[in-house]
């Protein structure tokens, strides 16, 4: 599939877009305040070792020592030695036989600093590549526990085979399962590039000093999204640009001739529209060129996707309308996962056909869909109730939870209680408040809604309800306050 990838750069926000056939079907968004720590790596200098915590605080140039326990004190195993063995010989040698003070050590962050503490660290350096995860200090080829038993060791044999004597171990991650011995040997030789680099850095520089950063996301882009269908890679900053350019002259020399600095009047998520399709990325309903529509519900648990024939009626029959609304919807929901980046259990409520051909179908070009994604899924046929049940993968943060937060008002239920529920919890609590205490008055303070029906179609209620408590209630509106919010104030 031919596509461009749009990159919008600010000093706050990265956000990229990979289009194709003019659509929008992946968005990526990195924040710069919320770049981790995690998986950088530093040449730090011993501050303290401190033997009855067993442990050390390590100065890495930030405002507060990091922290190296004795069980993050990597030694490669002996001849023959198993890994665990070798975890379980390191932490019965004390900490102080292991680092002194004033060492310089190189150490790689694998917890980012919370509150007042500081980082927390290893000695085992591991640099994370699209396919592999290369362990410069182990000579071990491992392979995702989440790839099938079966395939486990086709893929060690063969991982073996590339990676050759140079040294270093592997791991192979879980979107590597399927790879081609090309895309593995091209992921290896940038491992090993990325490790000399680290190397040089830590002969070169003094103590303190950052010798990697894990990749931002526009060097992922041309790590992990940039494909022989990729037809163009444009930025709008000429500094980014500069700066991409010199890294993939180092690493990616095949995707230098795709990049192009845009120089555009027009913002350059205009041209596709992309800010619009953030938007109804974000929204519950997707409305289908047919006229049809899909209900997106994410939960914590699981994401559910309902599918409605809506006003559409274009077919000769009522058999053809849902086939052809749920071909639509197979295609759209495939997107929609992308462009959300949904992933767990996801349950799809596809309009119930009749004719089993029709139900293949529809089921063989949904897989089809999915079959473009980066992200692994698996898809089951349709239950005895009629739905399809899938997975996708996890890889990051959905686009709604990483843009959104739960609303004040409904605390993420998506409804609130109406005014008259409101004006009865308060005329309940006002009689409640009437038996413990004894005030000269009562005033309700709510919202415009609540105080206006209780002036309206609910003033004989609240009448009757001070002449029963024998006291005045008084009415107080107050338009900061949401729907469900009241205060009741004993005068």
């Amino acid at each position: 599939m031919q596509q461009d990838i749009l990159i919008n750069w600010s000093p706050q926000e990265t956000r990229v877009a990979v289009v194709a056939n003019g659509a929008v079907q992946e968005l990526h968004v990195e924040r710069t305040l919320e770049r981790g720590l995690v998986g950088n790596v530093y040449l730090g200098k011993v501050a303290r070792v401190l033997p009855g915590m067993q442990s050390a605080f390590i100065d890495i140039g930030l405002e507060r020592a990091a922290f190296l326990h004795v069980a993050d004190v990597w030694h490669p195993p002996q001849d023959g030695e198993t890994i665990s063995a070798a975890r379980a010989a390191q932490v019965q040698t004390p900490i102080e036989r292991q680092v002194f003070e004033g060492q310089a050590l190189m150490v790689q962050v694998i917890k980012d600093p919370i509150g007042t503490k500081g980082a927390r660290l290893s000695t085992q350096i591991s640099i994370a590549g699209r396919l592999l995860v290369f362990l410069p200090q182990d000579d071990h080829i491992g392979v995702s526990q989440k790839i099938p038993p079966a395939q486990r060791e086709e893929l060690r044999n063969k991982l073996q085979a590339l990676a050759g004597t140079q040294g270093g171990g592997f791991i192979v991650r879980t979107n590597g399962e399927d790879a081609s011995d090309a895309e593995l040997s091209e992921d290896i030789r940038y491992l090993r590039k990325a490790w000399a680099r680290i190397k040089d850095a830590s002969l070169r520089l003094p103590p303190q000093s950052l010798l990697h950063q894990d990749l931002s996301l526009m060097q992922r882009v041309l790590r992990d999204l940039v494909d022989e269908g990729t037809q163009t890679i444009r930025v709008d900053s000429r500094e980014q640009f500069a700066a991409l350019k010199a890294f993939g002259e180092e690493f990616m020399p095949m995707a230098l001739e795709k990049l192009q600095l845009y120089k555009g009047e027009r913002p350059i998520f205009d041209l596709f529209a992309i800010d619009e399709e953030i938007a109804k990325a974000l929204g519950r309903r997707v409305e289908l060129k047919s006229g049809g529509y899909l209900i997106v519900d994410q939960t914590e648990a699981l994401t559910t996707v309902d599918v409605n024939t809506g006003g559409f009626v274009g077919a000769r029959n009522f058999d053809d309308t849902i086939f052809k609304t749920n071909l639509e919807a197979a295609q759209a929901i495939a997107r929609q996962l992308r462009l959300r980046n949904l992933g767990g259990i996801i349950i799809v409520d596809f309009i119930d056909m009749v004719r089993e051909d029709h139900r293949e179908a529809v089921l063989a070009e949904f897989r089809k869909q999915l079959a473009r994604d980066r992200v692994k899924t698996m898809v089951g046929g349709f239950s005895h109730l009629g739905l399809v049940e899938m997975t996708r993968k996890r890889t990051r943060e959905s686009l709604a939870h990483m843009l959104c937060e739960p609303c004040p008002t409904c605390e993420g239920k998506g409804i609130v209680k109406t005014p008259r529920s409101v004006a009865y919890a308060i005329l309940r609590e006002i009689l409640r408040e009437a038996r413990q205490f004894n005030p000269r008055e009562f005033r309700v303070i709510a919202s415009p809604k609540v105080v206006e029906l209780f002036l309206d179609e609910e003033s004989q209620h609240l009448a009757g309800l001070s002449e029963f408590i024998g006291k005045p209630v008084s009415l107080q509106s107050d338009a900061a306050m949401a729907q469900e919010q009241y205060d009741i104030v004993l005068m």
